[in-house]
This record gives structure tokens, C-alpha cells and sequence, in this order.
């Protein structure tokens, strides 16, 4: 996410200037500026450009986030109000996992091809128009369409982040600073089921999708202002020179010599090659089948969780959404320690922590869906530890793994290939559950239930899965010294 090219790569040829307007130039990288002689601007305006683009990628995607699980908030009242089944819930849910397995793919290989700064704020500006026309529509087919487009949608954000990321900050700084943008998606998930829940207990399920949507249209019009395209278009050298020369104006000794798949000495390769390592890699497979298993119960929990604990749990939709928002929240805690500690104690291993992020998550899955009923705060540590395990191994096998053996140019290539198995298999889980809910269908007294008995198996039993692949880690990282 390996053949070894040049790790401070040139800046692009500028792009031939557009014969017609489109949104293909519209999406064109930049043209190289003219470089700045003076250091004292180099380093004001990267100082400037690195906190800008970074705090845009993490707010922006946050926010995507309440544009991608507002569905999820309005099951219990979708269902109540008799507007679908949990079966049709299941298949909207896959249309639009499978959009974002597709996406995360090709858009991952396109990223690396476009300015990543309008891709991003242009994919939020969409997806946001999707849910306000989501939450005017009745009609189960117009709703599996437009919820198919919002997963494409929604793949346009993270490989637009993992480009800029590659961009504008170091290959020392990578494990820090990606744990730190992975915050991202426990803030959105957390501000998703707490305030989302509030909004549709208080005006209906309609709001669920119009609230996320108006919020969404204005945080994308400020991305297209405060993200920004390569360094290289502002006049910027590349980010591992300016941090060589900075290192070397304060007399300290300069970096170590990055891995192997970057190699500065080497004979630059063409990024159609770089990208098709990526694809030879099995590593980078196994990593993106083990990220697609981990998915599983990621969005087991994410998508089911709050109807699983308003019907199982008896939960009111606040109470449930309140306790489904600590498994984000808490693992903004595994996220952040997860990267720093990998990079500051393994020297950038992943292997071990992943295994001991992945046996804590199972833990805690066992916990929350196996433990003995009336224990309110059992529940509740059990969806907290399971946020701080996925925290961690979101970073891990969502993507940073994927990306350091692979090439620094390819990395959209990475974490779309990633992303596109491990969408695909969230997607497969959100039609195998609804399917498998809906058959537990019965009517008692007159009332509707539902029994999540057996598809508790397949989200436990995904992530041991996941684990015992993500084994393969190990030999990977050894394979790369």
C-alpha cells in the first residue's frame, strides 16, 4: 500500500493546457509554478500549506461520514413507519458498499492521476446533493440508485487524503500523521449516530439525510478553498528535500535512507509500472483480503448496531445511538496510538500490533454479543474496547501497511486496491445480514421481531478470520528490510 524508484520524485511535467473545458481538465493536476528561490517563503508557505491541507483532509472527511451512515440512524424508524423491510434495508446498504468498493478502486489508480484537493471537496459536494434528494424520495428503487451513487461518491474522499498525505509529508512522519487522519472516521461516525439520532428523534427520519446534506454543501464549498494541489504547483520543493534542507539548517544529522521501494539511487520508474506492482504484490493482497474481513464486523456494528440494540437490547433510538457513537469515539484513542507507537517502539512494524489490536477487537465482539443480558455498562465497554481495537487496525490494515511496501507515488493505487476489497466485503456483509434478519421475521402478539442469533456468528467469526490472515504481516515486513 516493488520495484525501486527515485524518493524524491521530480515534479510532474506540467499538463498541456486544456482544449475544451470538462470535467476531466476541471479534475487536471496543476501546473509546476516557478520554483522559490527564497528559504524564508519556502518554509512560511509550507508551514502555512501543511496545516491547512491536513486539518481540510481530516475535518473534510469526517464529515463524509455523516453523509455515508445516515441511513444507518433511520432504520429503526424506516422500519416502524412499514417504508421497507430489513431485507430491502440490507440491499440499499450493499448498493451502496459495493459503489464504494468500485470506487475505492478505480478512484484509488485515479487519484494519483488528478488534483487531489477538487477530487475530494467535489465527491463531499455530491454526495451531499445524493442525501437531499435521498431524504425527499419513498421509492425502493430510486433509493437503491441514488444510495449506489453515494457509495461511488464517498470513494472519492480517502484516496484523495492518502495522495495528499504522500504529498506533503515525509516518509517519517507517515505512521503519525495517517493514525492521526484516521481520527477522521470516528469523529464522522461519532457525530453520525449522537447527533444524527437527536436530529431524527426530534424532527423525523427525512432530517436524518437533509441534515447531514445542508451541513455537508457548506463544508465542501470551504474544502475547495483550503485544500491545495502538489507542492510542486505552488512553487514548492518536494516534501523530503525541504525536510533535508530544514534538518540541515539546524545542523542535525540528515534523515536515514528511506526503505527499498524508494530508493533515490535507483532508475526512476514510470507510475503505470509503480501502480501495476502494486497490483503483483500478494502481500498487498492478502492485506486488502484480511482488511476486507475486518470490515465485516466494522460494518455489522456501524450499519446494524443501533437496530441491533433497540430491538435486542430494547434501547430507545437516542440510547442506542449514544452507545453505538463510543465505538468511534473511543477509537480515536487506538487510532492515534496505534501509528505513533508502531513508528516510535517497532521502527515502523505493524505486524505486532495488529495482532494485538485484532485479539482485543475479538474480545470485545465476544463481549458485546455474547455476554449475559442486564448489563448496561458491559455493553458499553465492550463497544468502547472494540472501538479502540478497530481504531488501531483500521490504520493498520485499512491502508498504512498496504502503503509502506509499496511505492510512495503509487499510494493512491494502495489504498484504492485496499479500500476496494474491504468495501466489497462490507458490502456483501450488509446483504448476507439483512437477508438473514429478515428470515428471522415473526410476529409475536402482533408486535414485529427480529432475532440477530445467527448472523452474530458471521460478524464474530469474520474477525477471527481476519486476524489469522493478517498474520502474513509479519513476513511481509521482514520481506521489506
Amino acid at each position: 500500500m516493488p520495484m525501486p524508484v527515485t524518493i524524491h520524485d521530480p515534479p510532474a511535467p506540467s499538463p498541456p493546457p486544456p482544449q475544451h473545458r470538462g470535467l476531466l481538465s476541471f479534475f487536471r493536476p496543476g501546473r509546476a509554478a516557478p520554483p522559490i528561490e527564497d528559504r524564508g517563503v519556502v518554509v512560511r508557505l509550507y508551514r502555512r500549506w501543511r496545516w491547512s491541507v491536513f486539518l481540510s483532509i481530516l475535518i473534510g472527511y469526517a464529515f463524509f461520514y455523516t453523509t455515508r451512515l445516515s441511513f444507518s440512524v433511520t432504520k429503526k424508524p424506516v422500519l416502524d413507519a412499514g417504508l421497507l423491510d430489513a431485507e430491502q434495508m440490507g440491499k440499499i446498504g450493499f448498493v451502496l458498499l459495493l459503489g464504494y468498493a468500485a470506487g475505492k478502486f478505480v478512484n484509488g489508480f485515479w487519484a494519483d492521476h488528478v488534483n487531489p484537493s477538487r477530487f475530494m471537496a467535489t465527491g463531499l459536494l455530491v454526495s451531499a446533493a445524493t442525501n437531499l434528494v435521498y431524504g425527499a424520495s419513498t421509492s425502493y428503487p430510486l433509493l437503491l440508485v441514488l444510495w449506489g451513487l453515494n457509495g461511488w461518491l464517498q470513494s472519492m474522499g480517502a484516496p484523495a487524503c492518502g495522495v495528499t498525505m504522500a504529498a506533503w509529508f515525509s516518509d517519517r512522519e507517515r505512521g503519525t500523521r495517517y493514525a492521526a487522519w484516521s481520527t477522521s472516521h470516528n469523529l464522522g461516525e461519532a457525530m453520525t449516530f449522537a447527533f444524527t439520532a437527536l436530529l431524527v428523534s426530534a424532527a423525523g427520519w427525512r432530517w436524518g439525510f437533509w441534515g447531514p446534506g445542508l451541513l455537508c454543501t457548506a463544508v465542501a464549498l470551504v474544502l475547495y478553498r483550503t485544500l491545495a494541489d502538489r507542492p510542486y504547483t505552488l512553487g514548492l520543493p518536494p516534501i523530503e528535500e525541504h525536510q533535508r534542507l530544514l534538518a540541515r539548517a539546524r545542523g542535525e544529522a540528515p534523515a536515514p535512507r528511506a526503505r527499498a521501494v524508494d530508493d533515490e539511487d535507483a532508475a526512476p520508474v514510470s507510475l503505470r509500472a509503480l501502480q501495476l506492482e502494486v497490483l503483483k504484490n500478494p502481500y498487498v493482497w492478502l492485506l486488502a483480503l484480511a482488511s476486507a474481513l475486518m470490515y465485516v464486523p466494522r460494518y455489522a456494528i456501524n450499519h446494524w448496531g443501533v437496530v441491533y440494540l433497540q430491538i435486542e437490547k430494547s434501547y430507545s433510538l437516542v440510547e442506542a445511538g449514544v452507545v453505538v457513537s463510543l465505538f468511534p469515539l473511543v477509537g480515536i484513542v487506538g487510532t492515534l496510538c496505534s501509528g505513533w507507537i508502531s513508528d516510535r517502539f517497532f521502527a515502523a512494524r505493524r505486524a505486532p500490533l495488529t495482532l494485538a489490536y485484532g485479539l482485543l477487537f475479538v474480545g470485545a465482539l465476544a463481549a458485546l454479543f455474547y455476554g449475559p443480558p442486564g448489563h448496561p455498562w458491559l455493553v458499553r465497554a465492550a463497544m468502547g474496547t472494540g472501538g479502540f481495537a478497530i481504531g488501531g487496525l483500521l490504520v493498520f490494515l485499512g491502508g498504512l501497511a498496504a502503503m509502506d511496501i509499496s511505492s510512495r507515488r503509487a499510494a493512491g493505487a494502495a489504498l484504492g486496491l485496499v479500500g476496494g476489497m474491504s468495501y466489497l466485503g462490507a458490502a456483501i456483509q450488509d446483504w448476507v445480514s439483512g437477508s438473514v434478519i429478515e428470515s428471522t421475521r415473526r410476529v409475536v402478539e402482533g408486535v414485529v421481531v427480529y432475532d440477530f442469533g445467527l448472523v452474530k456468528h458471521l460478524w464474530v467469526g469474520a474477525a477471527v478470520l481476519s486476524m489469522v490472515i493478517a498474520l502474513s504481516l509479519w513476513r511481509a515486513e521482514r520481506r521489506g528490510k
